[in-house]
Protein backbone atom coordinates (compact mmCIF):
# COMPACT_ATOMS: atom_id res chain seq x y z
CA UNK A 1 0.00 0.00 0.00
CA UNK A 2 2.80 2.26 1.03
CA UNK A 3 4.53 1.25 -2.45
CA UNK A 4 1.29 2.39 -4.45
CA UNK A 5 0.88 5.66 -2.26
CA UNK A 6 4.32 6.70 -2.91
CA UNK A 7 4.14 6.17 -6.88
CA UNK A 8 0.54 8.18 -6.69
CA UNK A 9 2.41 11.36 -5.18
CA UNK A 10 5.63 10.94 -7.81
CA UNK A 11 3.00 11.00 -10.73
CA UNK A 12 0.86 13.90 -9.49
CA UNK A 13 3.78 15.79 -8.80
CA UNK A 14 5.66 15.02 -12.42
CA UNK A 15 2.16 15.91 -14.65
CA UNK A 16 2.36 19.69 -13.12
CA UNK A 17 5.90 19.54 -14.24
CA UNK A 18 5.00 18.53 -17.60
CA UNK A 19 2.72 21.16 -17.54
CA UNK A 20 4.27 23.67 -16.35
CA UNK A 21 7.29 23.11 -18.73
CA UNK A 22 4.57 23.16 -22.03
CA UNK A 23 3.30 26.24 -20.57
CA UNK A 24 6.64 27.87 -20.11
CA UNK A 25 8.08 26.56 -23.78
CA UNK A 26 4.82 28.19 -25.07
CA UNK A 27 5.61 31.67 -23.82
CA UNK A 28 8.79 31.61 -24.96
CA UNK A 29 7.73 30.47 -28.70
CA UNK A 30 5.03 33.31 -28.31
CA UNK A 31 8.02 36.14 -27.75
CA UNK A 32 9.29 34.66 -31.08
CA UNK A 33 6.34 33.71 -33.02
CA UNK A 34 3.27 35.79 -32.06
CA UNK A 35 0.90 33.99 -34.43
CA UNK A 36 1.91 30.42 -32.67
CA UNK A 37 -1.49 30.07 -30.77
CA UNK A 38 -3.31 30.88 -34.01
CA UNK A 39 -1.57 28.68 -36.15
CA UNK A 40 -1.72 25.55 -33.87
CA UNK A 41 -5.48 26.01 -33.16
CA UNK A 42 -6.28 26.56 -36.90
CA UNK A 43 -4.79 23.60 -37.37
CA UNK A 44 -6.64 21.42 -34.96
CA UNK A 45 -9.54 23.12 -35.50
CA UNK A 46 -9.24 22.08 -39.44
CA UNK A 47 -7.89 18.31 -39.26
CA UNK A 48 -10.78 17.76 -36.70
CA UNK A 49 -13.46 19.65 -38.86
CA UNK A 50 -12.76 17.24 -41.78
CA UNK A 51 -12.53 14.34 -39.84
CA UNK A 52 -16.19 15.08 -38.74
CA UNK A 53 -17.47 15.90 -42.22
CA UNK A 54 -16.08 12.86 -43.82
CA UNK A 55 -17.73 11.15 -40.61
CA UNK A 56 -20.95 12.44 -41.47
CA UNK A 57 -20.87 11.65 -45.04
CA UNK A 58 -19.98 7.73 -43.90
CA UNK A 59 -22.74 7.39 -41.38
CA UNK A 60 -20.32 6.95 -38.66
CA UNK A 61 -19.72 10.83 -36.96
CA UNK A 62 -19.09 9.29 -33.57
CA UNK A 63 -16.13 6.94 -34.58
CA UNK A 64 -14.40 9.85 -37.44
CA UNK A 65 -14.99 12.18 -34.29
CA UNK A 66 -12.63 10.77 -31.63
CA UNK A 67 -10.43 9.62 -34.97
CA UNK A 68 -10.47 13.39 -35.45
CA UNK A 69 -9.80 14.40 -32.08
CA UNK A 70 -6.72 12.18 -31.77
CA UNK A 71 -5.42 13.52 -35.10
CA UNK A 72 -5.70 16.80 -34.32
CA UNK A 73 -4.53 16.49 -31.17
CA UNK A 74 -1.22 14.76 -32.52
CA UNK A 75 -1.10 17.21 -35.80
CA UNK A 76 -1.13 20.45 -32.74
CA UNK A 77 1.72 18.39 -31.08
CA UNK A 78 3.62 18.44 -34.75
CA UNK A 79 3.17 22.17 -35.65
CA UNK A 80 4.25 23.40 -31.88
CA UNK A 81 7.05 21.32 -31.73
CA UNK A 82 8.54 22.58 -35.09
CA UNK A 83 7.33 26.06 -34.35
CA UNK A 84 8.75 25.98 -31.02
CA UNK A 85 12.49 24.33 -32.41
CA UNK A 86 12.23 26.58 -34.93
CA UNK A 87 11.49 30.01 -32.31
CA UNK A 88 14.20 28.53 -29.60
CA UNK A 89 16.85 28.59 -32.89
CA UNK A 90 16.13 31.56 -33.89
CA UNK A 91 16.49 33.41 -30.29
CA UNK A 92 20.38 31.67 -30.15
CA UNK A 93 21.18 32.00 -33.57
CA UNK A 94 23.96 34.47 -32.90
CA UNK A 95 25.05 33.87 -29.24
CA UNK A 96 27.93 32.86 -28.06
CA UNK A 97 27.68 29.28 -26.98
CA UNK A 98 24.66 28.34 -29.58
CA UNK A 99 27.01 25.22 -31.31
CA UNK A 100 27.78 23.84 -28.44
CA UNK A 101 24.30 23.93 -26.67
CA UNK A 102 23.01 22.17 -30.08
CA UNK A 103 25.48 19.73 -29.29
CA UNK A 104 24.78 19.23 -26.02
CA UNK A 105 21.45 17.50 -27.21
CA UNK A 106 22.19 16.11 -30.22
CA UNK A 107 21.40 12.37 -28.79
CA UNK A 108 23.27 9.04 -27.49
CA UNK A 109 26.15 7.81 -28.71
CA UNK A 110 27.96 11.23 -29.11
CA UNK A 111 30.99 12.56 -26.45
CA UNK A 112 30.76 16.31 -26.95
CA UNK A 113 33.72 18.45 -25.56
CA UNK A 114 32.65 22.20 -25.74
CA UNK A 115 35.66 24.67 -26.71
CA UNK A 116 38.77 22.30 -27.32
CA UNK A 117 39.93 25.67 -29.03
CA UNK A 118 39.23 29.21 -28.59
CA UNK A 119 40.62 32.59 -28.91
CA UNK A 120 40.65 36.42 -28.00
CA UNK A 121 37.64 36.80 -30.25
CA UNK A 122 35.65 34.31 -28.69
CA UNK A 123 35.91 32.14 -31.75
CA UNK A 124 35.19 28.78 -30.50
CA UNK A 125 35.95 25.27 -32.12
CA UNK A 126 33.97 22.09 -29.94
CA UNK A 127 34.48 18.90 -30.69
CA UNK A 128 32.09 15.97 -30.70
CA UNK A 129 33.42 11.82 -31.09
CA UNK A 130 30.97 9.42 -32.54
CA UNK A 131 30.43 6.31 -35.12
CA UNK A 132 30.96 8.95 -37.46
CA UNK A 133 33.76 9.52 -36.46
CA UNK A 134 35.47 13.30 -34.63
CA UNK A 135 33.40 16.00 -35.98
CA UNK A 136 34.71 19.81 -34.97
CA UNK A 137 32.19 22.43 -34.88
CA UNK A 138 33.73 25.81 -35.03
CA UNK A 139 31.53 29.03 -34.43
CA UNK A 140 32.41 32.66 -35.17
CA UNK A 141 33.67 34.48 -37.73
CA UNK A 142 34.27 32.11 -40.45
CA UNK A 143 37.65 33.58 -41.43
CA UNK A 144 39.35 33.23 -37.98
CA UNK A 145 37.74 30.05 -37.12
CA UNK A 146 39.61 28.30 -39.94
CA UNK A 147 43.09 28.37 -38.60
CA UNK A 148 41.35 27.20 -35.24
CA UNK A 149 40.20 24.20 -36.81
CA UNK A 150 43.26 23.71 -38.39
CA UNK A 151 45.41 24.09 -35.48
CA UNK A 152 42.90 21.26 -33.51
CA UNK A 153 43.56 19.10 -36.38
CA UNK A 154 46.63 19.35 -36.89
CA UNK A 155 47.10 18.67 -33.30
CA UNK A 156 45.06 15.76 -33.26
CA UNK A 157 46.60 14.30 -36.37
CA UNK A 158 49.67 13.14 -33.78
CA UNK A 159 46.83 11.39 -31.50
CA UNK A 160 44.40 9.91 -33.72
CA UNK A 161 45.68 8.93 -37.18
CA UNK A 162 43.53 6.48 -38.51
CA UNK A 163 40.17 8.56 -37.39
CA UNK A 164 38.16 10.51 -40.15
CA UNK A 165 37.87 14.59 -38.78
CA UNK A 166 35.03 16.43 -40.38
CA UNK A 167 35.03 20.22 -39.82
CA UNK A 168 31.22 22.17 -39.59
CA UNK A 169 31.29 25.80 -39.28
CA UNK A 170 28.25 27.34 -38.23
CA UNK A 171 27.00 30.39 -40.31
CA UNK A 172 23.95 31.27 -42.83
CA UNK A 173 26.27 31.54 -45.82
CA UNK A 174 25.96 28.03 -47.52
CA UNK A 175 27.02 28.35 -50.55
CA UNK A 176 30.46 28.66 -48.90
CA UNK A 177 29.86 25.57 -47.61
CA UNK A 178 28.85 26.84 -43.57
CA UNK A 179 25.59 25.07 -41.85
CA UNK A 180 23.30 27.02 -40.81
CA UNK A 181 22.54 26.16 -36.69
CA UNK A 182 19.04 24.27 -37.05
CA UNK A 183 20.99 21.98 -39.41
CA UNK A 184 24.29 21.20 -37.67
CA UNK A 185 22.42 18.07 -35.62
CA UNK A 186 20.85 16.40 -38.81
CA UNK A 187 23.93 17.21 -40.86
CA UNK A 188 26.25 15.49 -37.86
CA UNK A 189 23.65 12.90 -38.29
CA UNK A 190 23.79 12.42 -41.67
CA UNK A 191 27.50 11.66 -41.91
CA UNK A 192 28.41 7.97 -42.62
CA UNK A 193 29.21 5.63 -39.37
CA UNK A 194 32.82 4.27 -40.15
CA UNK A 195 33.54 3.11 -36.45
CA UNK A 196 32.98 0.44 -34.69
CA UNK A 197 31.95 0.86 -30.37
CA UNK A 198 35.69 0.09 -29.53
CA UNK A 199 37.14 2.58 -31.69
CA UNK A 200 34.78 5.15 -30.80
CA UNK A 201 36.11 4.00 -27.25
CA UNK A 202 39.73 4.09 -28.18
CA UNK A 203 39.38 7.66 -29.68
CA UNK A 204 37.62 8.89 -26.88
CA UNK A 205 40.97 8.05 -24.65
CA UNK A 206 43.25 9.15 -26.45
CA UNK A 207 41.62 12.51 -26.88
CA UNK A 208 40.83 12.71 -23.16
CA UNK A 209 44.65 11.98 -22.64
CA UNK A 210 45.51 14.68 -24.92
CA UNK A 211 43.64 17.32 -22.71
CA UNK A 212 41.83 20.12 -23.70
CA UNK A 213 41.30 23.89 -23.18
CA UNK A 214 39.64 24.01 -20.24
CA UNK A 215 41.89 20.91 -19.17
CA UNK A 216 45.05 22.72 -19.73
CA UNK A 217 44.51 26.18 -17.95
CA UNK A 218 46.64 26.97 -15.43
CA UNK A 219 44.35 27.46 -13.01
CA UNK A 220 45.20 27.57 -9.07
CA UNK A 221 44.83 24.31 -7.09
CA UNK A 222 43.36 26.34 -3.81
CA UNK A 223 43.15 29.58 -2.33
CA UNK A 224 46.20 31.63 -1.97
CA UNK A 225 46.32 32.91 1.72
CA UNK A 226 46.15 36.48 2.60
CA UNK A 227 49.65 37.99 2.46
CA UNK A 228 51.42 35.55 1.18
CA UNK A 229 53.38 36.77 -1.91
CA UNK A 230 55.56 34.58 -4.61
CA UNK A 231 58.94 35.38 -4.13
CA UNK A 232 60.71 36.29 -7.49
CA UNK A 233 61.68 33.34 -9.60
CA UNK A 234 58.60 31.85 -9.17
CA UNK A 235 60.03 29.71 -6.20
CA UNK A 236 58.68 29.50 -2.35
CA UNK A 237 60.94 29.43 0.43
Amino acid sequence: MARKANTGGTDAAANPGRLKQIALTYKMTRKADPKVGLVVAGVGIVVLGVLLAIGFLIGHPVYLGILGFVLAFLAMAIVFGRRAEKAAFGQMEGQPGAAAAVLQNIGRGWTVTPAVAMNRSQDVVHRAVGRQGIVLVAEGNPNRVKSLVAAEKKKMARIVVDVPVTDIIVGNDEDQGQVPLKKVRTTMLKLPRLLSGPQVTAANDRLRAMGDLMSNMPLPKGPMPKGMRMPRGGKMR
